[in-house]
């Protein structure tokens, strides 16, 4: 696990790797990476709300460190359950069709 990370025991017992991606002002990305090694098929990401007063100044920053060590296990399961697949399997539309 790298440093920027820390562990998240999903529903089913899988331990997801998360990651804080994309701090704006009132929000970050927070991603699931799945344990599954190099592949980043099973992926899933939410977006954290920020409510403090960093919020409300558009021209700040939320600190990736300190989103990251503000995320507890009870912080993290409503993100897991409303995220989604950061890719899907679903194939694109055929533009050679004519």
């Amino acid at each position: 696990m790298k440093k920027n990370e820390k562990l998240f025991r999903g529903p089913d017992g899988t331990s997801w790797r998360v990651e804080v991606r994309a701090p704006a002002a009132s929000n970050a990305m927070i991603v699931f990476h799945h344990p599954g090694g190099g592949t980043s098929r099973y992926d899933r990401y939410a977006w954290l709300q920020a409510d403090g007063a960093e919020a409300r100044d558009v021209t700040s920053r939320l600190d990736k460190k300190k989103v990251l060590a503000s995320l507890t296990d009870d912080t993290l399961a409503p993100l897991f359950r409303r995220s989604m697949p950061i890719s899907t399997a679903l194939p694109g539309p055929n533009l050679a069709a004519g």
